[in-house]
């Protein structure tokens, strides 16, 4: 039975880059198990998913489920995998894609992102650094990363850039996804039970700053939180490519020959692919 491997983290590799075609039609499949689960937390969220209620919903017994999937952290892994597929589907029509610069793409991957987390609140409440990524996540993350890939950033930077909007992303949308859920678990919606909190206000006449922006109609028409938090932190990195094109040297790191411009118009790393390949065996020998 597989329950007995849900901590082989290759099990967990397997289940989630498996080939999902051949998976057998009739009956009780992983595929099956998967959207049910998916669809049970959207109505839910990830407090109301467990193995007994996918398999409530399926019609099968629990114990039928363990023989697909170890339990419900490779489940949730395999979620978000199966809903990560959606952005993709997305992308792979996205005419713009190729317009606007880094800024535009990764702009679009961002926004893409958001909207998948919109239809499915829960993706944002997967939290920790140790989820498995599927075929789905690891596409996802590449093509953020290609959205600069020939940008002054260093290596580093690209991945640190990625990873702090992700972070965003995910933080704006767990506070979407916590308001919701306490609308409906109170029947009361968050403008009401703000605006049932008079003896608070009343209190806060003493504050300067806020009672200020209250008077001048700081809170009468808030920023879209989402949409002003992208601009910012995307201004923020354009200004640091900005910083590195103006000091990057433009010679080979390798051979110290002078770079030229390459015909795509990006700027080039290494003076030649021999440069490029010396540079990547340093580093392999030296890790």
């Amino acid at each position: 039975m597989a329950r007995g491997v849900a901590g082989d983290p290759d099990h967990g590799v397997e289940l989630l880059w498996r080939d999902a075609e051949r998976e057998p039609r009739p009956g009780l499949s992983l595929g099956r198990i998967v959207r049910a689960a998916v669809e049970l937390a959207d109505a839910e969220g990830l407090e109301g998913l467990s193995m007994r209620k996918v398999a409530d919903r399926l019609g099968f017994t629990t114990m039928s489920l363990y023989r697909h999937v170890p339990g419900r952290d490779q489940l949730v892994d395999l979620m978000r995998d199966e809903v990560l597929g959606e952005a993709l589907v997305t992308a792979s029509g996205a005419a713009s894609d190729a317009d606007g610069g880094w800024r535009g793409r990764l702009e679009e991957a961002a926004r893409r992102a958001w909207e998948l987390r919109m239809r499915h609140p829960w993706l944002a409440e997967v939290r920790g650094s140790r989820h498995l990524p599927g075929p789905n996540a690891v596409a996802h993350y590449d093509h953020m990363l290609g959205a600069l890939t020939g940008t002054a950033l260093r290596p580093s930077e690209v991945v640190a850039v990625v990873g702090l909007l992700g972070r965003f992303v995910d933080a704006e949308a767990l506070l979407v996804a916590e308001t919701r859920r306490e609308e409906s678990r109170s029947g009361v919606s968050e403008q009401e039970w703000w605006g049932a909190r008079d003896s608070l206000y009343e209190r806060l006449d003493r504050f300067p700053a806020l009672s200020r922006l209250w008077e001048t109609g700081g809170w009468d028409a808030p920023e879209d939180s989402f949409a002003f938090g992208l601009r910012r932190l995307l201004d923020g990195v354009e200004v640091l490519i900005r910083e590195r094109d103006e000091s990057r040297d433009e010679r080979c790191p390798e051979c110290g020959t002078p770079l030229e411009t390459a015909p795509s118009g990006r700027p080039r790393v290494y003076c030649s692919r021999a440069c490029q390949q010396r540079a990547y065996r340093k580093r392999r020998s030296a890790d």
